[in-house]
């Protein structure tokens, strides 16, 4: 094509698509490339401010690592993760949430009822649940995946000074559909802003900061698998959570209860003294 016009490029672009390409990639492409052209008429979009954006996919592609998943990073504070799960989380389940670039694969197995909190000081926190189906009835050998940050506010892949597989675990779950374990008390965090994505988040004039909680993977057979996350009503950042995690449905509320109260059965059965922290909270996975 000779004559290719700023109005015209766009048609331009979906014509050299072959009549071989997959229908799903016409249609993902093509709505893309319509959106991002439409973006750059809208705006008028200068070299300078071009050059710059591809300086940000570069500056985050320089520092992807293992580790640091700055993409995901990136996906997460503009909303589009979120968004993504909003689109194709099931109604009758418990709302996904944004899975986050610092899930480690390969967590140990974690009884249920065992301890993830093990030397680190700060409250201890019981966390327990029944996993169902939307009939309310109790999924028999569903797996829960769990991580959290340590007191810190750093995960296990953020922090030297911590084990690879601390505070996660693979919890496998009985006949009766139930998850317990003992852990510290999630504290609020902020998201790493030292790369390109702290650039974005300056420039807008936003903070990096996400309200404290616990990060399931609950997955069963026959069931449609579910990354969700569950956040303390007192958090003061829950109206503001810079990756809009939050969801109703995954706010919860801690108790605090005397050591006398605290459950047989548990790895920390009579080695809780003053108080602990209790939360209940159930996960409903819907069927593929």
């Amino acid at each position: 094509m000779r004559n290719v016009t700023k109005d015209n490029i766009t048609d331009v672009f979906l014509g050299y698509m072959s009549n071989e390409t997959n229908p799903r990639m016409r249609e993902v492409m093509s709505s893309l490339v319509r959106h991002l052209h439409d973006f750059a008429r809208e705006t008028q979009l200068t070299h300078e401010e071009w050059r710059t954006g591809i300086a940000f996919l570069e500056g985050c592609a320089a520092i992807e690592t293992e580790d640091r998943h700055e993409f995901v990073l990136a996906s997460d504070v503009l909303g589009l993760s979120s968004l993504v799960d909003m689109l194709h989380s099931s109604p009758e389940s418990t709302s996904s949430s944004v899975l986050g670039p610092f899930h480690v694969s390969g967590a140990p197995p974690l009884a249920v009822g065992g301890d993830m909190k093990r030397h680190y000081g700060g409250p201890v926190l019981l966390a327990e649940g029944v996993v169902r189906d939307t009939d309310g009835n109790p999924i028999s050998g569903a797996t829960i995946d769990i991580w959290q940050t340590a007191p810190n506010g750093l995960y296990a892949s953020q922090d030297q000074e911590q084990d690879t597989y601390s505070f996660h675990g693979l919890q496998t779950l009985g006949a009766d559909g139930r998850y317990a374990f003992t852990t510290v008390k999630p504290v609020e965090y902020t998201v790493p802003s030292d790369g390109p994505v702290g650039d974005i988040l300056r420039a807008c004039g936003r903070h990096p900061w996400r309200p404290s909680h616990l990060h399931y993977i609950v997955e069963a057979e026959g069931f449609r698998p579910l990354v969700t996350e569950i956040f303390p009503d007192d958090d003061p950042y829950l109206d503001q959570d810079t990756v809009f995690g939050v969801r109703s449905d995954l706010v919860m509320t801690y108790v605090e209860k005397p050591a006398s109260e605290f459950p047989e059965g548990m790895e920390l059965s009579g080695k809780v003294e003053g108080t602990f922290l209790h939360v209940s909270f159930d996960v409903t996975l819907s069927a593929k």
